[in-house]
């Protein structure tokens, strides 16, 4: 057998030697958001004139999205499972996609040939003494692709955190090894508002001791876990872990002593943050990382002892109907794991699973324009994230709104009184037209 460091050694490449390995009509995947291998996307774009039609994969991205611009769009073709700033315009004018999917199924999607994975390109430590690498900060569906992929071009960068759980390869199943050290992104949050810190509260309110919570990256998230302090033996099983789950921990709130699942450990898929996060999950087997498939199953997430999930969205309309990634026709984001967290909380084996949608009552339009988050209808050509019957909690900065079990009359009332109140006379009207009575 050919020892690891030779096969290594005989691999290793410049990155434009190495996307040499990409081929016309190739299906590329993408490493996720802070994982991405820039060099290599880099070396990729520059070598367009040798591609024609080579399919893009990849979900959230911090990159510049450069083979999305129009002047490439014979030689790449993107297609989304989740748009971020880089990447949305070429869907909005037609020459991109985005394919609508469950984060927990993307396992499934490659097992099941629905999505191809031609090549992988992905962000790896360099590796230990048994010729292992880690792929660090995001193994989500990152690992499915190394797994599926026929080809596996690996950036091997020593800012990548060696991390723990399902995360290691060994060298035997990449193809090529571009040694190139680049930090990670850094995603710098800005200071908390007020509205922020009182949408915090009210959330925090809902959240009891030794419970199991799934935050996400934002200033509102961040209002959270703030308000989440003075609370005791919290565990974490979620999709990712941000800064404010490290402030959490080290302040001793998180413990996972009464986690259902790995005890003690906080269990993840992929993490984005500052150095501050990255340097905390650096040889740290209380983190512990899974795929997506597994921290967002909802028959996983249902067996988690009191499982709070705290989501985002763009807008409520008065039935209850939660949009999440799309402002009308156009697509902003993508629905990653909210319906299969929030389906998760709905089925907990304790019956004590709160699925919470926290947001500010109002926001600016793209003109400046302020407009109201709670709407009667939701915008023509908008997604539905999660229905009329999904939907559980609606936390605004004015307070809480618990729809399940609520009629639509007495939703809407409810919502109506979280709503901004410069708002609340047209939404008001609006209820008294649809439902014939006085508010």
């Amino acid at each position: 057998m050919q020892d690891w460091q030779e096969y290594y050694n005989s691999r290793k490449c410049t990155a434009a030697e190495a996307v040499d390995l990409i081929q016309s009509g190739d299906h590329v995947v993408i490493g996720h958001n802070v994982a991405e291998p820039q060099a290599l996307i880099s070396a990729m774009v520059e070598n367009h004139d040798a591609y024609r039609g080579v399919h893009i994969h990849h979900m959230q991205s911090l990159g510049k999205g450069e083979y999305t611009r129009a002047e490439y769009k014979d030689n790449f073709h993107f297609d989304g499972w989740f748009l971020s700033g880089g990447t949305r315009g070429c869907v909005a004018e037609g020459y991109g996609d985005t394919t609508p999917n469950h984060y927990s199924e993307v396992d499934k999607f490659f097992d099941e040939g629905l999505f191809k994975a031609d090549v992988a390109m992905v962000t790896v430590t360099p590796p230990n003494d048994k010729g292992y690498c880690s792929l660090g900060v995001s193994i989500d569906y990152t690992m499915a692709a190394v797994k599926h992929a026929d080809r596996v071009i690996a950036q091997v960068n020593n800012y990548m955190p060696v991390t723990m759980g399902d995360t290691f390869v060994h060298v035997s199943e990449i193809d090529r090894f571009v040694e190139c050290d680049e930090p990670l992104p850094e995603l710098i949050l800005p200071e908390l508002s007020d509205k922020e810190l009182a949408i915090g509260e009210y959330c925090a309110s809902l959240i009891p001791d030794r419970a199991t919570i799934s935050v996400g990256i934002g200033t509102i998230p961040a209002a959270v876990c703030h308000s989440l302090k003075k609370k005791h033996d919290l565990g974490v099983f979620t999709d990712m872990i941000s800064d404010s789950m490290v402030d959490l921990s080290e302040a001793g709130v998180i413990t996972g002593k009464y986690c259902t699942t790995w005890p003690g450990k906080m269990c993840t898929s992929f993490v984005m943050g500052s150095q501050k996060l990255y340097d905390f999950v650096n040889l740290n087997p209380d983190v512990f990382f899974m795929s997506a498939t597994y921290c967002n199953h909802p028959f996983r997430i249902a067996t988690q002892s009191n499982m709070c999930i705290i989501n985002s969205a763009v807008g409520v309309d008065l039935m209850g109907q939660v949009v999440s990634d799309s402002i009308g026709e156009y697509q902003f984001s993508g629905a990653g794991g909210q319906p299969s967290l929030n389906l998760g909380a709905a089925l907990s084996t304790d019956h004590k699973g709160k699925s919470i949608i926290a947001m500010t009552s109002s926001v600016p339009d793209f003109s400046g324009k302020v407009v109201s988050k709670i709407t009667p209808f939701i915008a023509e050509g908008a997604d539905v994230t999660l229905t009329r019957e999904d939907a559980d909690y609606i936390v605004t900065e004015n307070g809480i709104a618990h729809l399940k079990g609520k009629s639509l009359q007495e939703r809407s009332r409810a919502l109506i009184e979280i709503a901004d109140p410069a708002f609340r006379p047209e939404l008001i009207e609006e209820y008294e037209r649809r439902y014939h009575r006085k508010y």
